[in-house]
Parts: structure tokens; C-alpha cells; sequence
């Protein structure tokens, strides 16, 4: 699986931070169980390589990948624990060459048009705007339509179920990026039935054609 199927599974990519490795497997069942198959786990707490191959090994029809990956030791990582994707919040000629080396599907950040350039003369098409909202939003995007109109996106950072579909309208996004699908208080709690529902409400979000 390349990262452009990836970003086509669905219209958004939950980024989850795992605090304990008990609550993994349910969550990521629950995520699935609402249609949201693609899951990123980032690489921000101990547990998270652990929680990454319990899920999986565990969870059926799950598309497992790890988040902020920023060295290049983190590919061999993610690759035994059994990521299929990587995603990172910046891109250096280090993590272009491990990414190759790995051959882990990689979905590099960028902010500027700089960043896309050099993005894209390393090989990558597929990136993630990130911070989105900080970068611009809607707008930032439209813009690079113009200039990089080979050039898919999955903008992630400050939005919300609310703004979500404004992106998705753009023809240059293939997906989002957001953390509303896993609250903290419903995580903690347990609440496995609200993550269902938030992930159906996310899987039915409409798009436009990438």
C-alpha cells in the first residue's frame, strides 16, 4: 500500500496519542468499528511502538502507520513493530534517505512552498500540511494549487469537525488530519461506543475528487 491509497481509505486520519498500552487494541477497534480504518499513532509517548503492534497483530481491517517520526532510527522502529506508513511533521535529507533505505510509505510535512519543492524533488507528492491552520488554512492550500498541481495534501493541525469539511472541498486534499476522534476524557473512561460514533460521523465527512 502506497501512501496515496492511504490518504484515499478515508477522509481522515486520527492522529492518537496512546498513554496506556491497555487501551490500545479497544480504541483502535472502536475507530474501525465507525469506518475509520487508517490509524496514526504518534511516536509521543513510551508506549506508542508497543500500542502500534498490538493493533497490529489484534485489529482486523486496521491500516496502522506512526506519527512524529523526526529521526532516523524511528523507521526501523516503526517497521518492527508493524507500521504499513509513516508520517512526520518535517522532512531533512536524513529522513528522505532512511525513508528509502526502509521502505516504509512516508508522508513528510511541510509549510512553505520551500518545503514543497524541496519535498518534491526528494520524490514525494503526497504531504501533509502541517501545522495547517497556522500555515494559512484554506487559503495557504488554495494557493499552492496553483504552483504544485500534481500535489496532494492531508493538511493536520487546528482542525476540527467543524472546519473539516471546508478542506475536504479542496481538490488538492486527499484527507485531514485531527485528534477530535480520541478525546482524552473518553479515552481515560473508556467510552468506546462516543469514539464509534465520532469516527462514523469523521468516515461520512464528504470530499472532493484528489
Amino acid at each position: 500500500m502506497n501512501i496515496l491509497q492511504v490518504m484515499r481509505a478515508g477522509p481522515m486520519i486520527p492522529v492518537i496519542v496512546i498513554e496506556r498500552l491497555e487501551d490500545a487494541v479497544p480504541l483502535a477497534r472502536a475507530l474501525v468499528a465507525g469506518g475509520v480504518r487508517v490509524l496514526e499513532l504518534t511516536l509521543r509517548t513510551p508506549v506508542a511502538l508497543r500500542a502500534i503492534e498490538a493493533i497490529a497483530q489484534e485489529v482486523e481491517g486496521a491500516i496502522v502507520g506512526v506519527g512524529t517520526i523526526t529521526r532516523v532510527e524511528d523507521f526501523e522502529a516503526a517497521l518492527r513493530a508493524g507500521a504499513v506508513f509513516g508520517v512526520s511533521p518535517g522532512l531533512t535529507p536524513a529522513l528522505v534517505a532512511a525513508a528509502k533505505d526502509s521502505g516504509l510509505p512516508l508522508l513528510p510535512g511541510v509549510m512553505t512552498p520551500s518545503d514543497v519543492i524541496a519535498a518534491r524533488a526528494a520524490g514525494f507528492s503526497e504531504l501533509k500540511l502541517f501545522p495547517a491552520q497556522q500555515a494559512g488554512g484554506t487559503g495557504m492550500l488554495k494557493a499552492m494549487a496553483g504552483p504544485f498541481p500534481d500535489v496532494s495534501f492531508c493538511p493536520t493541525g487546528g482542525i476540527s469537525v467543524a472546519t473539516a469539511p471546508e478542506f475536504l472541498a479542496l481538490p488538492n486534499v486527499a484527507c485531514i488530519g485531527g485528534s477530535w476522534l480520541t478525546p482524552r476524557e473518553a479515552v481515560a473512561a473508556g467510552d468506546w461506543p462516543r469514539i464509534t460514533a465520532l469516527a462514523r460521523e469523521a468516515a461520512a465527512l464528504p470530499r472532493g475528487t484528489p
